[in-house]
């Protein structure tokens, strides 16, 4: 089964965004997340740092990306 972690790599790698995209896209939705806290969100699931992307975090990115591509709704 896919978790949000593997959700958020695979589409950072098909959108081709880098880490300071991700952290502007998820500015646009009022999530705040530092780069280390991100890079977290990438490490393997053995690894010491890692952390469990949330849905929140999951559903906030998305909302970014909506507002990046279309612009903020009135």
């Amino acid at each position: 089964m896919i978790n949000n972690n593997q959700i958020l790599w695979k589409l950072r790698i098909a959108l081709k965004l880098k880490d300071t995209d991700i952290i502007e896209i998820l500015q646009l939705a009022d999530f705040e997340i530092s780069k280390s806290e991100l890079s977290a969100l990438f490490r393997r699931e053995d690894h010491e740092n890692y952390k469990e992307c949330g849905d929140q975090i999951l559903r906030r990115f998305l909302d970014g990306l909506i507002i990046r591509n279309r612009g903020k709704q009135e």
